[in-house]
Parts: C-alpha cells; sequence; structure tokens
C-alpha cells in the first residue's frame, strides 16, 4: 500500500471525522504479533469476518513489499487484520506497522470506513459495530448544546438531536439512517437465526424487516423455508444454465422434478426468492 489513506470528509473540530490521512501522519513501528489486538467492538460481536482477511492475506503473502499494519498506540489493528493472524499463523516475531494517535471511538471510525467494500463487513455488520458509537455521539451532542447555551443539563436529548445521532451512526456505516432505526429494532425483537443470516449475509436487513413481523418462532420458521427455496432455485438456475446435454442428464432431471414436485421442499412457501425484498 502506497500514497494516502482515502477515508471519509474533512473534519470539523470538536468531532473527529476521519479524511485523507498520509503516511506522514502516522509513525512506522515494528511490533511483535501478540502486542496486536482487534477492536473491542470486533471482540464484543463475535466478528467472524476474520477468515476471510486470512485468505486474502494468504493469496498476497508473496508480494516483494508487504503492506504495513495499521494500529493505533495502544495495539488496535486499524487495518492488515489478515496480515496479523497470518504472522501470528506462521509464527514470525515482527510485524511492520503504521502507528496512529486515535481514540477507540475514532479507531472504530477510521476501521468502518477502510473496510466497508471488503467481504464480511456487509451492511448490518457495519450497523452494528457503529452503535457503538451511540453513547459517543449522544455525549457530543450534549456537549454541543452546552456550548450553545441550549442544554441544561437534562438526561435526555431533544429529538433533534436523537436524529443527528442516527444520522452520525448511519455515515460512520455507510448506510441509510432508515436501515439503522431497522437494525436497532431487529436487535430487540428478531429471533437468532434471523441475526445469523444477516451477519452471514445470507438474508438482507429489508428481508428481515418482513420476518420481524412475526412473533419469534414464525420468524425462524419463515427464514428456514426462505433459505430452503433459495437454495432450491439456486440449484435449478445452475442446471438451467448447463450445457443441454448435461441438463438433459437422468440425475439433474430427476433432481429438478423432486425439487418442483407437489409436496416437495418447496411446496407451501410463500416467502420470495430475491434478494433485493
Amino acid at each position: 500500500m502506497t500514497g494516502v489513506l482515502h477515508l471519509l470528509t474533512p473534519a470539523t473540530p470538536p468531532s473527529f471525522n476521519p479524511t485523507v490521512i498520509s503516511r506522514l501522519d502516522g509513525r512506522p513501528v515494528v511490533r511483535s504479533p501478540g502486542q496486536l489486538r482487534l477492536h473491542r467492538a470486533l471482540e464484543e460481536l463475535g466478528w467472524t469476518g476474520a477468515i476471510n482477511e486470512f485468505n486474502d492475506a494468504a493469496r498476497l503473502k508473496e508480494q516483494p513489499v508487504p503492506e504495513p499494519t495499521l494500529i493505533t498506540t495502544n495495539g488496535t489493528i486499524l487495518a492488515g487484520i489478515g496480515h496479523w493472524q497470518s504472522a501470528i499463523f506462521n509464527g514470525r516475531q515482527e510485524i511492520n506497522c503504521i502507528e496512529y494517535s486515535l481514540s477507540e471511538e475514532e479507531a472504530l471510525q477510521f476501521i468502518l470506513s477502510r473496510h466497508q467494500p471488503l467481504r464480511g463487513w456487509n451492511a448490518f455488520v457495519r450497523i452494528r459495530l457503529a452503535l457503538k458509537l451511540e453513547p459517543y455521539f449522544q455525549q457530543r451532542a450534549r456537549d454541543n448544546m452546552r456550548s450553545g447555551g441550549r442544554y441544561k443539563g437534562s438526561a435526555s436529548l431533544p429529538e433533534a438531536q436523537h436524529i443527528d445521532v442516527r444520522q452520525e451512526i448511519a455515515r460512520s456505516a455507510g448506510v441509510s439512517a432508515r436501515n439503522v432505526s431497522n437494525v436497532k429494532t431487529m436487535l430487540e425483537v428478531a429471533h437468532p437465526r434471523l441475526i445469523e443470516g444477516l451477519r452471514d449475509d445470507t438474508l438482507t436487513i429489508n428481508r428481515a424487516v418482513q420476518f420481524c413481523k412475526l412473533p419469534r418462532a414464525a420468524q425462524s420458521e419463515q427464514f428456514i423455508r426462505y433459505s430452503e427455496e433459495r437454495a432450491t432455485n439456486k440449484v435449478i438456475r445452475r442446471s438451467i444454465s448447463q450445457p443441454k446435454e448435461q441438463r438433459n442428464s437422468p440425475d439433474v432431471v430427476a433432481v429438478t422434478r423432486r425439487l418442483t414436485a407437489p409436496g416437495g421442499p418447496t411446496a407451501g412457501i410463500g416467502c420470495g426468492t430475491g434478494r433485493s425484498a
């Protein structure tokens, strides 16, 4: 990695807003893998995207000049989780790093902006992580109101400030404010199976919103049916895309008939098949 790190929009004091940060803003250091750690928010949520990053790092291990791992002064990894895991796996004693002086909240905003396009960082995962910043944004809103003489120490924020906090969370996650509200609701009412599906990218936020209108037991049942239908349609699409000779083979014909027959796995399913809903 060379040149400039492109993050979010220009910072406006007193808030932190990741922007263009050059190598000159960081300090080159060498660290032992044991001195580094995941951000606390990732650990608390049991983040599962590490395997993707490890595999990516393994594919890039032959690079002549490996990318440095970006860290904070307390050893929190900002970027390069896969390289860190690979170093541990291969018994390396040292990792080249670039160290930045960021708080826990600033580090999480940096991480979210840096990883948005990567596998394992879907909208649901990013929103759950960004929600960890809610107390930070609420405190900032109170501080801003105090500085303007509009806040007398009440424990609750006005509705307008709650909206501002939600928008800050949405901006950090790179999503709409509406989806932030949807995820907050789902975390309260959704069956654990739905949460797993959202985390693993087998269920969209919009589809989960529909399931969450049902009782918890019914949510799980509908999600199982929805997953079965998606798997069935995937088999059918794959068979249709095959050359005619393979498509008409006895095995493919038998499987397709079994999947689409009355009383088969797709019988009685009322959930849609697409990911777009």
